[in-house]
């Protein structure tokens, strides 16, 4: 019974890993106030920054042809305008940029994104076949004050680091640049999946030790399937409740929710890992 259990876990996790990637387009990067460097311009990258008094700079080099895609938004929040504006300048040729995409004329379109669960206001795109050279992007806003996020490339490709980035990126950004609660990822696929998958693991890595410790420690009391009692299964209810709220409020850590899940998983099957080890029994069945 508890094999089937396992293997239905496993079956559930890799779903859970797969759902949440679909989901996925920009590779999320998080500026500064300094020159950026752009790699790889064809690969789907969000840059998001706030300008800070003035236009802030993105550099492209490439010694073939490439395909050029740029996008301006804007998060939807209270006091945000819709005013960022950016140049595509070739060679340096300030004087005679290739594009400008106007912010100020522009009809800006609200644009609400799945995977993080956010509403942007988006503004005016560039796409062309361009040759080799240096190309500089430029953006500013009428004070130089506003929050953005610049697009660049279209093709999507986000593999396992990129996914890794984004679960530590995407809380920063819902405080940080939507003026939200990073609790709010939660109602994302890639949010909700982060916990599935943690909690799954906690839920593995419980059955291996606790069969580990059946199968080398037998007729012990660190072999016991349930060491605990009721007191103890509502206090670790108790812990991975609290350790769920302080990561989802905060930074996702993935080893408090991981640790959140595993409490969790103490508290439904009556056995402590830590009382396993040091041979413990607080339940009156066993």
């Amino acid at each position: 019974m508890e094999k089937k259990i396992k293997t239905s876990l496993v079956f559930i996790f890799l779903a859970s890993l797969i759902v949440p990637l679909s989901a996925l387009a920009h590779q999320p990067r998080i500026v500064g106030n300094g020159p950026v460097i752009v790699t790889e311009p064809e690969i789907s990258k969000a840059y998001y920054g706030q300008l800070n008094g003035e236009p802030q700079s993105f550099t492209v080099s490439s010694d073939k042809p490439f395909h050029l895609y740029v996008n301006v938004l804007v998060p939807d929040i209270a006091g945000q305008k819709k005013d960022v504006s950016a140049a595509v300048i070739k060679d340096g040729n300030v004087q005679a940029p290739i594009a400008t995409l106007d912010g100020i004329n522009y009809e800006w379109k609200k644009f609400f994104e799945p995977f993080g669960h956010d509403t942007y206001w988006m503004g005016p795109e560039y796409r062309a076949d361009a040759g080799p050279g240096t190309y500089e992007i430029r953006v500013w806003s009428s004070s130089n004050d506003s929050k953005y996020s610049l697009a660049i490339g279209e093709t999507e490709a986000f593999g396992f680091k990129e996914g890794l980035n984004a679960l530590a990126l995407i809380p920063q950004l819902k405080q940080n640049f939507f003026n939200e609660s990073p609790a709010n990822f939660i109602l994302s696929p890639f949010g909700y999946g982060e916990i599935i998958v943690l909690y799954l693991l906690a839920a593995i890595f419980g059955f291996v030790y606790r069969a580990i410790l059946k199968r080398f420690a037998k007729n012990t009391p660190r072999g016991l399937y349930k060491n605990i009692g009721k007191s103890d299964r509502v206090a670790r209810a108790a812990i991975g409740a609290i350790l769920i709220v302080l990561a989802i409020t905060t930074s996702w850590n993935p080893i408090i929710i991981f640790l959140s899940g595993f409490c969790f998983f103490e508290a439904v099957f009556s056995w402590c890992g830590f009382y396993a080890a040091i041979g413990k029994n607080t339940c009156p069945i066993e």
